[in-house]
């Protein structure tokens, strides 16, 4: 059986997936939502802003509010 607190991480993952940091501003995480994005564009730089993509999802998904 599956907790509410992670199925409703279903939709923070996948936008995550789409733009890094979005998951994470719809979880209320400014913080964590600015340093995805950040993170991620810069990755793209060197062609692994797929990375930061992948590493955002997860992060969404996984997070369980205090």
């Amino acid at each position: 059986m599956m907790s509410t607190a992670s199925s409703s991480n279903i939709i923070p993952a996948l936008v995550s997936f789409f733009i890094p940091g979005l998951g994470q501003l719809i979880q209320g995480r400014l913080l964590a939502a600015l340093l995805y994005f950040i993170i991620s564009a810069a990755l793209w730089v060197f062609f692994l802003g797929w990375l930061g993509h992948i590493i955002s999802c997860i992060d969404a998904a996984r997070w369980r509010p205090r």
